[in-house]
């Protein structure tokens, strides 16, 4: 069941000290204060500038105030977050937010480097993750939606909330007599996570009240089967692999079903190269594995920002040379 925020923060037991992405809104200033109140001393605010909207200025007063008020330090880093061709401007963002957050990894406060990060996510953010996931058609991977913890770049990052709703946290401020920003673009829904939020949830809420709840128990199945996936690609990669060169042997994975060649081909490019197939190329990849019978069968197959192709009895992966 969803939960409380006290409730959620018992549960939340992060390596001092913590940063806490604050962006000046109602989830972060929620989370921020629930930080400070639990571990007073051991907290700092982190504000990511993105530069990408006019009120960013006003949204960065705004979380120096608060903090002044709150005696917490805050750590301000200003980020270019322009998109490149191609790229959405939420994922340039985020990008943008994880290097500032990792540059912090040697940032002093109370005496020591931070060691965690807390992120302010909570169950309605996990629930559209997911229908997001669903409409690209996503595997195991994508429908385990937000993972509530894991490292990177020498840090811990924590999604505490993901249990407790959003209006829970909004009542809660309410309690509390604290303010917080409204972002205007929030209500924009040119933005897919917009028009999910301004119209789908409230259609989801109607016809399944407890949908957040039931939203969250399937991301927790979902990530236990990809977990499984995970450990059997490689145990798969250790009968498949050429030893030596660390390339895919082509009679080997013919050995195993199709859809452990999948599993395992997806292991390989994704360790190796950080590369995702899509599921055409996957599915084509696997055609041409099934028919190569023959030492002059050729494999040439665009995946990803490369192609893959046949070298003798093995598969290599070749980066796309610009």
């Amino acid at each position: 069941m969803t939960q409380s925020l006290e409730h959620a923060m018992r549960a939340f037991g992060p390596a001092l000290p913590l940063g806490v992405a604050y962006s000046g809104g109602a989830d972060s200033t929620a989370l921020l204060l629930a930080c400070v109140a639990q571990w007073p001393g051991q907290v700092v605010a982190i504000h990511v500038n993105h530069g990408l909207q006019s009120a960013a200025q006003q949204f960065e007063q705004h979380c120096q105030e608060t903090c002044a008020r709150l005696a917490v330090p805050l750590h301000i880093a200003k980020v270019a977050a322009h998109p490149a061709p191609g790229q959405s401007p939420e994922d340039a963002a985020r990008i943008a937010r994880y290097k500032a957050f990792e540059s912090l990894a040697v940032t002093n406060i109370a005496g020591g480097a931070i060691q965690s990060i807390a992120l302010a996510q909570h169950a309605d953010d996990q629930v559209e993750t997911m229908l997001l996931a669903l409409s690209r058609g996503a595997g195991m991977a994508g429908l385990s939606g937000m993972p509530a913890h894991w490292q990177r770049g020498g840090l811990h990052f924590h999604r505490p909330l993901l249990q407790v709703a959003g209006k829970t946290l909004r009542e809660w401020l309410a309690q509390q007599g604290e303010s917080f920003v409204d972002d205007p673009t929030n209500a924009d829904v040119r933005y897919t996570r917009n028009h999910i939020r301004a119209q789908v949830m409230p259609a989801l809420e109607t016809v399944f009240p407890q949908f957040r709840d039931t939203f969250s128990r399937s991301a927790r199945h979902a990530a236990h089967a990809n977990t499984l996936l995970e450990e059997l690609a490689s145990e798969d990669w250790t009968k498949v692999a050429h030893a030596e060169m660390q390339l895919p042997l082509i009679r080997p994975l013919q050995a195993i079903s199709i859809a452990r060649q999948a599993n395992v081909i997806r292991h390989w490019l994704k360790t190796l190269y950080g590369e995702i197939p899509q599921a055409a190329q996957l599915s084509e990849l696997l055609r041409q594995i099934k028919a190569c019978t023959t030492r002059g069968h050729r494999i040439h197959l665009k995946v990803g920002s490369g192609h893959v192709q046949r070298r003798g009895s093995t598969l290599v992966w070749l980066k796309e040379l610009k």
